[in-house]
């Protein structure tokens, strides 16, 4: 099988961002070693053996979309620690069409031994907030730009599947008997300070082909 060339988004001596597939992890679990983080290491080791790959943040492995890695520990931590200033947007298409142009989601967040997250009260969960407008709908979709003010796992998911309008091909909170070739959320833009450099950086992605053939239906 033909290895997929990295997908990157931006690269200087500091910083590396990867427009990741759906469907690849970020780092690896019980199950397998190949992953967007093995990968990114190869590629900066065969630059320079000595070169080293820190995860900044991660996307589930259903999501697409940009992947920040630092080139050093201290840029890692660094961005971690500043990470609830870093503008987070999505793209998402969720089943349905959501009558209101926009809105603001926000809920109590827990996370159970199974790893699945579900909506509970804010003596138990953590405060979840996730801004949504309306891009296109057609007559069995909408298609949402989503804003992230909290990092909480999973919540776009989550809160969108309450509110009735679950992102289409989510296997893991809503359980439709329709096939799809993957989850439909992409993240496309980020916006943070550069660490070293001090001058913002923006990165902006457009939506996956996928996305274009299933809302211009």
């Amino acid at each position: 099988m033909k290895k997929k060339k990295l997908k990157i988004v931006y690269e200087d001596k500091y910083l590396i961002v990867i427009n990741k597939d759906e469907g690849h992890l970020v780092i690896s679990n019980d199950k397998t070693n190949k992953t967007l983080y093995s990968e990114v290491s190869d590629y900066l080791k065969k630059q320079n053996k000595n070169n080293k790959v820190f995860i900044v943040h991660r996307l589930d492995r259903d999501t697409s979309g940009l992947v920040v890695f630092a080139k050093n520990r201290e840029i890692k931590y660094y961005l971690q620690n500043n990470w609830s200033d870093v503008e987070r947007e999505y793209y998402a298409i969720v089943k349905g069409k959501i009558p209101t142009s926009e809105g603001i989601l926000k809920s109590y967040l827990k996370e159970n031994k199974m790893h699945f997250v579900y909506s509970t009260n804010k003596e138990n969960g953590k405060l979840a907030i996730t801004e949504y407008e309306v891009l296109k709908t057609n007559k069995s979709y909408s298609l949402l730009k989503i804003n992230i003010k909290t990092g909480r796992k999973n919540q776009i998911r989550v809160q969108l599947n309450d509110l009735g309008f679950p992102i289409v091909g989510d296997k893991k909170y809503n359980k439709s008997k329709e096939k799809y070739n993957r989850l439909y959320l992409h993240a496309y833009y980020l916006e943070f300070m550069h660490p070293v450099t001090k001058k913002m950086l923006k990165l902006e992605l457009n939506y996956p082909k996928e996305f274009n053939n299933l809302i211009e239906k």
